[in-house]
């Protein structure tokens, strides 16, 4: 495959695997949050559950050895309001977390070893709080710190419940649930997450550099076919549509158009160059016959002849200039005309010629070109009429054809001859077209006349119609914008 397409379907595959990366990694970043905080939410509960359990047995006065301390090997504290410890679990080598950092419950004279620091602590969690002996605390205060329990270390979550006693007056209790399950079920997660991410990844771009070699596929073929026709040169042939019915079905479809246009085009083109070809050769020939003749004998010189022929060329190619600078796409120029007048100049000296015209019928364009519409029109009317060309200049509300809706000036011509087959009022309009083939083309021109006239309209926006008179004859209508 061709490196455009190869780009196209690394950029394709690279954009899907980066939005599903990032998908990826915000999904599992939530996911590890609301595992965490859920775990941790349960260890608090855990540790609330023990602290509540054993500041039940000292809100029922129960003697310290008696109380649940070494339940499934998790720490546990009792510490008065003065900040001593007075009761722990009995593995308890070291913790924190807690305010409290003492092991093992001390003497009264000794229970302030190591500072004031323990005492706020425990004044801290049950501050605010006013309990009635033998009542147990509402508040929780939950706290993460570490404990050794019989040489092994863990993380633990700490929950803090005040106790009012009738005899020891008010203690806390510390509480501790391990953290292993919500370590351990984040760890799985995460390398679970990184082994697995990556391989969907691999899984995403591979799939999508498939996908996308397929749906490219099409437009592959679509693109060794035009370059075989820019190659060949044959502008018959067609790429071929896929029957997906999807924008490569479209681009092939518009791209076959594309060629149907360019096609005719081509065609019309080469018509073109064949039709003056053949209408410039008569003249020059002829002309070049004459200048012959006159040079071997001066005395058969027909300079009547000769200069017919001479006009009758300029006249070729001005048209064939013309033609050219209209193909080309040349925009007519933005003057204000006013018909009636140009129909009016265009009209005088011509016998059997009428203009009938309203005032102030003005477009915008350009006056020579406009002027030439009207005399290839006059022309092509007395050349077919019997005996009489009517010309009428008017407004009209409706629609003036490319421009869409809006004031439209008209431009008629009628004549009083045999009128125009339905079958030819387009033909009529093709170049170099005659549809009188036993006139000769001295009096019938070489059929480029009504091609100006119509493209010369078509630029200006307008349209040049053609359709019988009430008497038969051929009216030629020419609808501009009006200015």
């Amino acid at each position: 495959m061709s490196r455009p397409f190869a780009s196209v379907r690394a950029r394709a595959t690279l954009a899907a695997t980066l939005v599903v990366a990032v998908a990826l990694v915000a999904a599992g970043a939530a996911v590890l949050l609301s595992l965490r905080s859920n775990l941790l939410g349960e260890a608090g509960t855990q540790a609330e559950r023990s602290a509540r359990e054993v500041a039940t047995g000292l809100a029922f006065a129960k003697p310290y050895d008696d109380l649940p301390l070494d339940v499934d090997d998790r720490p546990v504290q009792v510490v008065d309001e003065e900040g001593r410890l007075v009761a722990a679990s009995e593995d308890l080598e070291r913790i924190s977390g807690t305010g409290v950092d003492a092991v093992k419950p001390q003497p009264a004279a000794t229970a302030r070893d190591g500072g004031d620091d323990d005492d706020d602590g425990a004044d801290d969690d049950d501050h605010g709080e006013s309990l009635e002996p033998g009542e147990i605390g509402a508040r929780t205060t939950v706290s993460d710190g570490s404990a050794t329990i019989d040489g092994d270390t863990e993380d633990y979550r700490f929950a803090a419940v005040p106790v009012e006693t009738e005899d020891r007056g008010r203690l806390t209790v510390y509480a501790g649930a391990p953290l292993s399950a919500e370590h351990g079920a984040v760890n799985t997660a995460l390398t679970v997450m990184l082994i697995g991410f990556p391989v969907l990844l691999a899984v995403v771009a591979w799939v999508t550099w498939l996908v996308t070699r397929r749906a490219l596929r099409p437009v592959e073929g679509i693109r060794r076919e035009m370059a075989a026709i820019t190659a060949s040169e044959d502008l018959a042939r067609r790429v071929p549509v896929p029957d997906t019915h999807d924008e490569v079905a479209r681009l092939a479809s518009t791209t076959n158009e594309t060629l149907t246009a360019l096609e005719s085009s081509v065609e019309r083109q080469r018509r073109f160059v064949a039709d003056a070809s053949h209408e410039l050769r008569s003249p020059i020939a002829s002309l070049r016959t004459q200048l012959e003749v006159a040079a071997a004998h001066p005395e058969l010189l027909d300079l009547d002849g000769a200069v017919e022929d001479t006009v009758r060329l300029q006249r070729l190619a001005a048209d064939l200039l013309l033609l050219a600078r209209l193909d080309a796409g040349e925009r007519p120029a933005d003057a204000r005309v006013d018909l009636a007048a140009l129909a009016r100049e265009a009209a005088e000296g011509r016998r059997g010629v009428r203009v009938r015209a309203e005032e102030d019928v003005t477009v915008a364009g350009s006056r020579g070109q406009l002027e030439r519409v009207l005399a290839n029109l006059l022309d092509n009317a007395q050349r077919h009429a019997r005996s009489a060309v009517e010309v009428s200049v008017r407004r009209d509300e409706g629609p003036h054809g490319a421009g869409g809706g809006g004031q439209a000036a008209v431009v008629a011509v009628a004549d009083d001859g045999e009128g125009v087959p339905a079958a030819d009022r387009e033909r009529i309009f093709e170049r170099f077209v005659r549809l009188d083939a036993a006139r000769s083309r001295d009096d019938g021109g070489a059929g480029l006349g009504l091609a100006i006239a119509r493209d010369v309209a078509l630029r200006h926006g307008g349209t040049l119609t053609v359709r019988d008179t009430p008497a038969g004859g051929a009216l030629f209508e020419l609808r501009l914008p009006g200015a």
